[in-house]
């Protein structure tokens, strides 16, 4: 019994610090958060007392215009163009390069380098690439095709009433399909040589080979990019506001609680945060226990 005490007590010891702070910083603002989106308190005063899941409720049936189920809406069509286009130009752009491509490092470096761009510095810039004169008024990107004799092309963007949150998830899509790329590449060099050698001694035509031997092998890293994300374009906050700002027509979840917090409806903006926080768990949580049980199994 102590020659067990003593191999975990030092272990224990070293990741405490980590431990406090997670358990503080982390849990603990969770559990504070969902406290206070229990209470009745919508202003700067104190709370009265607790009014259950009222808060919760009063999302979806008495909120003004709708405005959560609007942001929501928004949320799934962000959701959905930005999941779809990073992993289509992520998966694009890895096979170019799993080929052996000449000046791969240089290319990979191109393809990764906006993700060292903050989201707000490419926001201010998306901003003016999407400009939403047309015509003579015509800048960034409708200038180029006003230019170019394309004006059928040029598009109000982000202040398009139908298109406007899948306009909104061009700059999201070009910052992070070079993450995807890389997760993409990762796997690829991940398959064995054998594999690729057997098919093709089988007779296995190029399209063969990446069909029914190379992409199948990839489910477990499609799976991780389609799970991180989802993760990521559902807390997107400074890309959209950078670009768009505090608008009806690109509000999201996240924007919403910040506005809501600026009017110090504090009960409200936590309830929000919370359902926020249940969707990202209802599609991390799963893949976090699919992931456990797939290493045990190996």
């Amino acid at each position: 019994m102590r020659h067990r005490r003593r191999t975990w007590i030092p272990g224990l010891l070293l990741i405490s610090p980590s431990l406090i702070l997670l358990a503080v910083f982390v849990y603990g603002l969770i559990g504070w958060t969902v406290n206070l989106s229990l209470q009745d308190r919508h202003n700067a005063r104190p709370a009265k007392g607790y009014v259950g899941l009222d808060n919760y409720t009063k999302l979806f049936t008495s909120d003004i215009n709708d405005r959560f189920a609007h942001s929501l809406q928004n949320l799934v069509v962000f959701t959905l163009v930005f999941m779809v286009g990073t992993i289509v130009l992520g998966l694009v752009w890895a096979l170019l390069l799993e080929r052996r491509a000449k000046a791969e490092g240089f290319w990979r470096t191109v393809y990764l380098f906006p993700m060292a761009v903050s989201f707000v510095a490419s926001g201010v810039v998306w901003r003016w690439l999407m400009n939403t004169g047309q015509g003579d008024d015509a800048g960034g990107i409708n200038a180029i095709f006003h230019g170019l004799g394309l004006g059928f092309l040029e598009s109000p963007w982000w202040t398009d009433p139908d298109w406007g949150m899948a306009a909104m998830a061009i700059p999201a899509i070009w910052q992070l399909s070079g993450y995807v790329m890389a997760l993409f590449l990762a796997g690829f060099r991940g398959i064995p040589e054998e594999l690729r050698e057997a098919a093709v001694v089988d007779g296995a035509t190029t399209f063969q080979l990446y069909r029914q031997v190379l992409f199948p092998q990839l489910t477990p890293t499609i799976l991780s990019a389609l799970i991180i994300t989802g993760h990521m374009s559902m807390k997107m906050f400074d890309l959209i506001m950078s670009v768009s700002g505090a608008q009806w027509l690109t509000e999201v979840p996240a924007v919403y609680v910040w506005q809501t917090l600026l009017t110090r409806d504090y009960a409200k903006a936590a309830a929000i945060s919370v359902f926020l926080l249940l969707i990202v768990a209802v599609v991390v949580v799963p893949y976090l226990i699919h992931v456990n049980r797939s290493e045990k199994r190996s």
